[in-house]
């Protein structure tokens, strides 16, 4: 699917529910590989190395029959399941327990 410019939030929920992304943003990048939805880089080369490595995204260089096979590629996949490499799931919901933590002894005060 090809767009108009979205929101961010809007971006995220377009990658989530992607079969896979494709894009030449390190930062789309990184958010596919933490939605667990297989992505390729239209480019020769990523400071993302660590989603190449655990197979979450692949350069497909700039050739279209080569970003078509590429997507081809890791939407046929059998594994998607790769390790967390940004960190444990949930860190969302842990910095909210905090907060709430800390705001509720501060109306104690």
């Amino acid at each position: 699917m090809v767009t108009e410019p979205v929101s961010a939030l809007a971006s995220l929920a377009h990658v989530k529910h992607a079969a896979v992304v494709v894009t030449d943003s390190g930062c789309v990048q990184e958010e596919a590989c933490i939605l667990g939805v297989p992505c390729v880089t239209v480019r020769e080369n990523t400071v993302r190395i660590a989603t190449l490595e655990i197979g979450a995204n692949v350069l497909s260089g700039f050739k279209p029959e080569s970003i078509l096979a590429c997507a081809r590629y890791q939407i046929d996949r059998a594994d998607r399941d790769w390790p967390a490499i940004y960190g444990t799931p949930g860190a969302g919901e842990r910095i909210v327990d905090v907060l709430l933590r800390e705001f509720r002894s501060f109306r104690e005060y």
